[in-house]
């Protein structure tokens, strides 16, 4: 077994949002980082979330109003560092005056407006819906509306990656940590890949492993976890666009619960998300029937255009690991986080495991991990991580005008293609359009606008290894795409792999 010469500071074990939350923020203040992640960046709970920057304005009837007032914060920090994957959504909730009365509506809605700093989201407002236009019910004649945010859920993820690569981390996919123990004053940690297993040391671990956080504790490290986990699956469903304009609902139900009904990509309708316990397989999470059912009759309760099973063009589900407050209902659970941190009595070896967090906090999260393990390491520096600018955000002024630059340097391009690239890359996008003038010079054309210099950047910048990494998280794409089509990416992708590996080995 080879042993790795380096000693890092910080060894992460995890590859979701709050894994590389925790890696740009500890490198940022001088520590040296390794990440892993057993299999691709962003590849299960982070990539299936309602893709939203949001307060939660729910959480408030949970009287959780320090996880509000940090999210509603971070929703205009996050805006700023992201502009290109993170854009302002109005949200309109239908009045259902059996569910909740007006009052308690905007009382709520005045403490979500006021609760944070909000300087570029608009106020809340009551309104009315015209019988004539709206899409709701015709009984349905009332509402509220308010502002959050929508976000590339798994792009949120793979910039941070990047951003904590470019600052000197190193990220590795597809590696499993199998084992680690402490050792000398050091944690020794077992890896294995494709290629083999070695091992690396650091002075602390983190374990940001998600669903698995408690599994880990007990498998991998042979310890006793602080914390019970309760695990939540989540499943949604897409179906063709339902309703014109780019405002999303927000639909209350009879359980007390909301459903999301989300303008995507254009063309599609995104609706969820359901809570129900999990205790199955974690890599193969799948939507029940039930949740389908319910999805469909909570959509169906509000709006005049009706869906059934037919319509559903493509579902999926991930499972939210939060911890245990002994809450009988799963949509009550806190979904606030929680850091857990131990040491050998010997030395100074901490492993700080993760419970909990959501896409929005975890930023505050990454800080407060950091302020666990500030006694470890007294020279740390402060965190960087409000004004840094994620990747693709430098220099961009707007996106519309990336979009028109695009379009005027690419002559054929068209306005989709121009956009989806503008929102996916920002200024970033210039990596594998310089020198392009036409779409001919973009290399293969593997259909759906996805050509051999995009998806060679993926590889060479986004760590994109297989067509799963660049369909369903890199973009989200993937349902638009035939077998057939799927088939030319991978062997194509079989093909670059082996020539970069031929030229390293040369």
């Amino acid at each position: 077994m080879q042993v790795s010469q380096p000693v890092y500071d910080v060894l992460v074990v995890g590859g979701g949002i709050n894994g590389v939350g925790i890696a740009v923020d500890a490198v940022g203040r001088g520590l040296s980082v390794f990440l892993c992640e057993k299999d691709d960046l962003a590849s299960h709970t982070s990539s299936a979330s309602s893709k939203l920057i949001h307060g939660g304005l729910r959480y408030l009837e949970h009287k959780e109003f320090r996880l509000v007032h940090e999210a509603l914060i971070e929703r205009e920090v996050l805006l700023a560092k992201a502009p290109h994957i993170i854009r302002p959504l109005r949200f309109i909730m239908p009045h259902q005056p059996h569910l909740r009365p007006a009052w308690l509506i905007r009382t709520g809605l005045f403490i979500y407006d006021h609760l944070g700093k909000r300087e570029k989201l608009a106020g809340s407002k009551h309104i009315h819906f015209d019988p004539a236009t709206s899409p709701l019910k015709q009984e349905i004649t009332q509402g509220f509306e308010y502002s959050d945010c929508a976000v590339d859920d798994a792009r949120l993820v793979v910039l941070n990656a990047m951003q904590a690569h470019e600052m000197g981390a190193h990220i590795v996919t597809q590696t499993r940590c199998t084992s680690a123990y402490r050792e000398n004053g050091l944690w020794v940690i077992h890896l294995e890949n494709a290629q083999g297993t070695y091992q690396v040391q650091a002075k602390a671990l983190v374990n940001a492993a998600g669903p698995w956080v408690a599994q880990f504790i007990q498998q991998n490290l042979k310890q006793k976890s602080p914390y019970g986990l309760r695990l939540i699956q989540g499943s949604h469903i897409i179906v063709p666009r339902i309703y014109e304009g780019e405002k999303a609902f927000i639909l209350q139900n009879d359980d007390q619960r909301i459903v999301f009904a989300i303008p995507y990509l254009d063309q599609y309708t995104l609706i969820g998300t359901t809570d129900h316990e999990y205790d199955g397989d974690l890599d193969q999470v799948k939507i029940t029937q039930s949740e389908i059912d319910y999805l469909l009759d909570v959509y169906n309760d509000h709006f005049k255009h009706q869906l059934g099973p037919a319509d559903i063009l493509w579902t999926y589900s991930g499972v939210r690991s939060l911890c245990d407050d002994e809450s009988d209902n799963p949509s009550a659970i806190t979904r606030d986080y929680t850091l857990a941190i131990s040491q050998d009595p010997q030395n100074d070896t901490p492993l700080l495991s993760v419970f909990g967090g959501k896409l929005t906090t975890y930023r505050k999260l990454a800080e407060s991990a950091m302020a666990h393990l500030q006694p470890f390491f007294p020279p740390m520096k402060k965190s960087l991580t409000e004004k840094a600018l994620l990747p693709g955000a430098e220099n961009l002024i707007s996106i519309e005008l990336l979009m028109q630059q695009i379009m005027q340097s690419v002559e054929d391009v068209p306005f989709q293609l121009a956009s989806r690239w503008a929102h996916a890359y920002g200024s970033r996008v210039w990596l594998f359009l310089k020198d392009v003038s036409t779409t001919d010079e973009l290399g293969e054309d593997f259909g759906h606008g996805f050509f051999a210099k995009e998806v060679d950047y993926l590889v060479d910048q986004e760590w994109a290894r297989t067509s799963q990494d660049i369909l369903w998280r890199r973009s989200k794409i993937g349902f638009q795409f035939t077998q057939h089509e799927i088939q030319l990416l991978d062997q194509y992708l079989a093909k670059l792999h082996l020539k970069r590996s031929q030229d390293t080995a040369a």
